[in-house]
């Protein structure tokens, strides 16, 4: 009988939110920047197979179709891309201390990361937390993004990351899953 009264009385607490259903294991967060969209779907499939929160990094500025016009040296994008001390404002506040892993999901800018998710990477606590990094690129792939934005997240312990602009929510869980074994 104290079993069972002790089994009905941690269940209503679960169920109340007075204790998570995820006590004892990892809590993840798919933190994403997106101004097209694209990087935005692969992180909600990524998040939703993996039951994790999904955490939009959005811009003070938003970008316009102009500013993201790489052929252009004078759009805002190539400006930021080569300035290596840019880093553009985040219009709403990210608290990643609940989470022991953050995916961090971006676009390719000729090589890198946007300059807005150097911004996020700086502003974070990493300590103890885990780092994998997806991107969505247009042809040049991942390439050293990740290990380049893992000096920016001083603390974090980077397990990797890869391209997946064409990936389901399934393959990128069963990625995520094996470089957090």
């Amino acid at each position: 009988m104290k079993k069972l009264i002790s089994a009905l009385l941690l269940g209503g607490l679960v169920m109340t939110g007075t204790i998570t259903a995820q006590t004892g294991t990892a809590k993840t967060a798919f933190v994403y920047f997106s101004p097209t969209g694209t990087t935005e779907r692969m992180a909600k499939n990524a998040a939703t197979a993996m039951g994790a929160d999904i955490l939009e990094i959005e811009p003070v500025h938003k970008y316009t179709s102009a500013d993201l016009n790489w052929h252009d040296k004078k759009s805002l994008s190539s400006i930021e891309c080569n300035d290596p001390k840019s880093r553009p404002a985040i219009a709403n506040k990210i608290d990643i201390s609940d989470y022991d892993t953050v995916v961090l999901c971006y676009p390719i800018w000729w090589a890198y990361a946007p300059k807005i998710v150097y911004t996020f990477a700086e502003s974070q606590d990493w300590k103890g937390k885990k780092l994998v990094t997806l991107c969505t690129s247009g042809g040049s792939g991942l390439g050293r993004s990740g290990k380049d934005l893992a000096k920016f997240a001083r603390g974090a312990d980077f397990k990797g990351g890869k391209d997946f602009t064409r990936g389901s929510g399934a393959e990128i869980k069963k990625f995520v899953e094996s470089l957090l074994k």
